[in-house]
């Protein structure tokens, strides 16, 4: 066992390979930043965090050039007590598997090579019924692998417990000019910022094999359009980029127009009213799931094949609809970016971000960006309230997801809404919820608009015009808030209701509220006393407070 250093260690390695960080010890910051990039966040109680080292952690850390002797190093030096020996063993022998298994180019056409020096290795692989229906032999120390299975392999693999680290070439798609411009189109100084060159370099890497796809993980407001541009700008191919609704593919085109010299139109809009597609297309996610039922193919798959493209950014990775992994997996030739402020997914499928999108290849902790200005300092609240007396044997005899409704659309919570918008009388409010009916309730009292998935798209951006002119202080919306809207002048956001515990929307909606501003934001989630909602709003919580924020817990009696 290796001695840990006199130094501050809030840190308790235990034997499992679960870490805890005393949240009380003065370490604790420097801490929990330096084992972000190798530790996934468990559990967040008061006083002792629970963080895991997992396999995808470490293979996401080994795949962005972490050594194991960066990890343990890491461990020792914030370590209370000694590290256990069995937990050096592990991380080594965890990290080490990415790399042993190459996919590398073929002379046969058609082909790529699965080099694997390790005879076990080969042997367990070749027993795999999953995987050995997918290669074939080749030579002493490989398989042959069609190139149509690029994708699956590697998602066949890490089931297994073998990253595929892929060193097969990319295709170039079709050439296509992109150049930063130094000033916006409307007159205004434009530079991209250090951290935002630094995951373009990250991502771009050599430009050689091995490099050219992955993952940027970037906090809401920090810029991850930018990120794409500078790729796009490293690139200089055509490309598609997938988001997630409407309003983000105009944001794009908005973006695009006004920080590049893209002739706007050699811009095109993919989605159901709009499709153009243009050596720049940006398309929905919604369009390309959309089918005419369940048994039918999926029509606009096709819009991958239109164009000879050099570069795919998956926008809002986290929320990748399981049917584009699907074609995701057979376009493995193309060079593919993920943006997302956390890639947590509810579904379980971090796993195929990391073998068909691309491993994490860039990542930033929330508050080192708040200490230097780039995203506004926030404050979250949780606020606790009782139900009302006519809804508690309800709640008492109904089911588990029925629980969870009457717990959410607690009306006492429309009266605390009320007074939080009075609380903050010179702020740019969102009041965000998961139930359309307690949503149109609180429009209705506070006499503001909203916004639903059933929202026109022509209302829906006038609406969010007149929020960002200021002629709108308060809005109301629904899950539509979850995804990539850029709203600069929020600093207020009133959650009333979330789906179960979500972690990655707790994220996104306080991401709605961290663009810099001149004064702070402020997170209100308002949760039923003593019903399921304040368990599922403590798992929410978990991403949120691994980046270093800390609810404050607030009792209000509505009597």
């Amino acid at each position: 066992m290796t001695e840990a250093p006199d130094r501050v260690t809030p840190l308790i390695v235990q034997s499992d390979g679960s870490l805890l960080l005393d949240v009380h010890d003065p370490g604790y910051e420097v801490a929990r930043n330096d084992i972000s990039p190798f530790a996934e966040l468990e559990k967040s109680p008061e006083h002792m965090h629970t963080y895991r080292m997992s396999p995808l952690s470490l293979w996401n850390a080994a795949s962005a050039s972490f050594s194991p002797e960066f990890v343990l190093e890491t461990l020792i030096r914030y370590s209370r007590f000694p590290v256990p020996e069995n937990v050096g063993f592990s991380v080594r022998e965890t990290m080490s598997r990415f790399g042993r298994v190459i996919l590398t180019e073929a002379d046969e056409p058609g082909h790529l090579i699965l080099q694997v020096a390790d005879e076990a290795i080969r042997a367990e692989i070749s027993g795999t019924k999953s995987v050995a229906k997918l290669i074939e032999p080749y030579g002493d120390n490989g398989f042959l692998v069609r190139l149509y299975d690029r994708g699956t392999i590697k998602q066949e693999l890490v089931k297994i417990g073998w990253p595929v680290k892929d060193e097969a070439p990319l295709l170039d798609g079709d050439a296509f000019t992109v150049q930063l411009r130094g000033t916006t189109r409307n007159g205004g100084e434009f530079t991209v910022r250090d951290y935002q060159s630094e995951a373009a370099r990250a991502f771009h890497g050599n430009g050689l094999p091995g490099s050219g796809f992955g993952t940027v993980v970037l906090p809401c407001g920090a810029g991850k359009t930018i990120v794409g541009m500078a790729v796009m700008e490293k690139a200089q191919t055509n490309t598609l980029i997938l988001t997630t609704n409407v309003a983000a593919v105009h944001q794009w085109m908005d973006e695009l127009a006004d920080k590049t010299e893209i002739d706007p139109d050699d811009i095109g809009e993919y989605t159901g009213d709009t499709k153009n597609i243009k050596p720049i297309t940006i398309a929905t996610y919604q369009i390309l799931v959309w089918r005419a039922d369940r048994e039918s193919d999926f029509p606009h798959f096709s819009l991958f094949r239109k164009r000879k493209w050099g570069l795919i950014i998956y926008d809002e990775v986290h929320l990748l609809p399981a049917p584009v992994f699907r074609v995701t997996a057979e376009i493995q030739a193309i060079r593919r970016l993920g943006l997302t402020a956390t890639l947590v997914r509810e579904d379980g499928r971090a796993d195929d971000v990391f073998s068909l999108v691309g491993p994490k290849r860039y990542d930033v902790p929330w508050k080192e960006l708040e200490k230097k200005g780039w995203i506004a300092e926030a404050y979250c609240h949780e606020i606790r309230v009782d139900l009302p007396a006519d809804k508690k044997i309800p709640y008492a005899v109904a089911d588990r997801r029925e629980k969870f409704r009457i717990a959410s659309e607690n009306p006492r919570k429309i009266e605390i809404t009320r007074q939080l918008v009075a609380n903050h009388p010179e702020d740019h409010i969102l009041v965000i919820g998961q139930y359309l009916d307690q949503l149109a309730e609180i429009a209705s009292d506070l006499d503001v608009p909203i916004i639903t998935g059933k929202t026109p798209n022509a209302e829906r951006e006038a609406i969010y015009h007149d929020f960002r002119a200021g002629k709108t202080r308060i809005i109301v919306v629904s899950k539509v808030a979850n995804f990539a809207i850029d709203l600069p002048d929020a600093s207020v956001a009133i959650q009333v209701s979330g789906t179960f515990g979500s972690r990655q929307e707790e994220a996104q909606r306080l991401g709605r509220i961290l663009r810099p501003k001149k004064r702070n934001s402020t997170f209100y989630s308002i949760v039923s006393r003593y019903t399921t909602e304040e368990q599922f709003a403590a798992n929410r919580q978990k991403f949120l407070t691994e980046q270093g924020y800390k609810y404050h817990i607030e009792l209000w009696n509505t009597e």
